[in-house]
């Protein structure tokens, strides 16, 4: 079947509007979008409607499912030439619609329009390149003796995604499924779908086969918990909270579903006697407030030497009040809108909580910009004087919000560090590199960034403890979707 494109007006370079409505894409079609039984896509800056989404049903993702297996067979048996030659053509094909898709992000989520481009769109299509080159350089067939091990797609891949990067959190999960022969029934989040059309579009345009790449929009309530629960689906590759994560593990348990999960994060930044203060400072804050905190690797808890609390307070509460809050479409705006009010009241009641808890608000708080009437923004907000077990040094809280907490000593500091039920992230600063990356490999998280390093596209990315389990990113995320059978020859 030859995949039909999603209807609407775009132009010759294919910066395409962002769309009324959106629909499905099962088996290379496009499943209108019916707006009497549809979601709604709220701008999270101006609170006005922007659109809607379709609102899928167990049937949807029963015929999705349905088309992926039928599609398995002859892509699984594609070349990995083919696969990996795909892949650079749907990378090319996002980049001829990067304006569109960076507009479109900034319009559902509120990010900022100078970076949202850089962030949202060049980083996930870098990686969909380098996925490939990995994916050629994969040992499908290995030797141990008089055995040989092949190794084979592990099947259909239902991969849930969130609102926070909707494209580079899509782009991980379906890059490494293609380039290794499964085929993907994709839930994104309905919060953040208008890139949707886009992604379909490009992977027209790449001519990436019917039935290998389809997507339901829906609720997680209901097309989330469809395809955990589908007995058809092979692995379940998930991004979200920790709270939604087990419960996806306990469903996803009872077909003996592979799964893969990114979690929740509390990552903490550890600054050494001897870090570089004020650098490590503003790459501490740019971190926490990244996206408007809305980020599970931000580092959200700054852990500091007694001696240089007063010094840091002053610091990091001057250069939060120079953040500027507003408008995600001007140059000028630093920080955007959450999400959505739901989310902007959660934060909201972690700041009430901090304070209930004793720390000391230096900057921000729950009162919203002045300037801003409308929108759900919230303030960079720093809290100084934080107790290692309070509930804004535990919990993930998903916004704008720094915990500043003192310590004594190194042993001390690495044990705040390693006291959050999450490790997915981190940060250690020192002068001495050595030493720094001594003490990161004491700390139990994924990943952990020395005296501000740049992001590395091949390496892995994922999380200890309640963070999660699995890798994305670079050759260890493509272990994940396949599985090692041996064949033994006689002797």
């Amino acid at each position: 079947m030859t995949p039909q494109p999603l209807t609407g007006p775009h132009d010759n370079n294919t910066t395409e509007i962002l769309p009324a409505s959106i629909g499905h894409y099962i088996d290379g079609n496009v499943v209108e979008c019916r707006q009497a039984n549809a979601i709604a896509v709220i701008n999270p800056a101006t609170e006005e409607q922007i659109g809607w989404v379709a609102r899928g049903t167990h049937e949807t993702v029963d015929a999705a499912v349905f088309a992926a297996r039928d599609a398995l067979t002859n892509w699984s048996a594609t070349p990995v030439a083919v696969r990996t030659s795909l892949l650079r053509s749907l990378a090319d094909a996002l980049v001829n619609r990067r304006a569109a898709i960076a507009a479109a992000i900034t319009a559902e989520l509120g990010a900022p329009v100078k970076s949202c481009a850089a962030v949202q769109v060049d980083l996930p299509v870098a990686i969909l390149r380098d996925i490939a080159d990995h994916a050629e350089r994969f040992e499908f067939v290995r030797r141990i003796g008089h055995s040989t091990i092949f190794m084979q797609p592990v099947g259909v891949v239902g991969a849930i995604t969130p609102w926070n990067f909707p494209l580079y959190q899509i782009i991980a999960k379906i890059a490494p499924a293609l380039a290794m022969g499964c085929t993907v029934v994709l839930k994104p989040s309905e919060l953040t779908p208008l890139t949707i059309p886009m992604l379909v579009n490009a992977a027209i345009d790449a001519r990436l086969p019917a039935g290998v790449l389809n997507i339901v929009n829906g609720e997680g309530s209901v097309v989330g918990a469809a395809i955990v629960a589908h007995p058809a689906i092979d692995k379940i590759s998930f991004t979200g909270s920790t709270f939604i994560g087990k419960q996806v593990a306990a469903r996803a348990a009872s077909s003996v579903k592979r799964l893969s999960l990114e979690l929740g994060g509390k990552s903490a930044a550890l600054l050494l006697a001897d870090a570089p203060l004020e650098k490590a400072l503003s790459a501490t804050l740019a971190s926490c407030m990244f996206n408007s905190g809305q980020t599970c690797t931000a580092n959200t808890r700054l852990l500091i030497p007694t001696s240089m609390r007063a010094k840091a307070a002053e610091i990091l509460a001057d250069a939060a009040d120079k953040l500027i809050v507003g408008d995600p479409t001007s140059e000028l705006t630093d920080l955007g809108p959450l999400v959505s009010d739901r989310q902007r009241q959660r934060v909201r009641d972690f700041i009430m909580q901090g304070q209930r808890d004793g720390a000391r608000l230096i900057s921000g708080g729950v009162k919203s910009p002045d300037h801003l009437p409308r929108g759900y923004f919230v303030k960079p907000t720093i809290f100084a004087g934080v107790r290692p077990d309070a509930a804004i040094a535990q919990q993930e809280i998903f916004g704008p919000v720094l915990s500043i907490i003192e310590y004594s000593d190194e042993e001390e500091a690495v044990r705040i560090a390693n006291s959050s039920e999450y490790g997915l992230a981190g940060a250690v600063w020192s002068s001495d590199t050595d030493h720094a990356i001594c003490v990161a490999r004491r700390m139990r998280t994924g990943r952990v960034d020395i005296n501000d390093a740049p992001f590395n596209i091949s390496a892995p990315t994922g999380g200890f403890k309640h963070s999660g389990y699995g890798r994305e990113l670079g050759p260890f995320s493509l272990d994940y979707f396949v599985e090692a059978q041996s064949v033994q020859r006689p002797l």
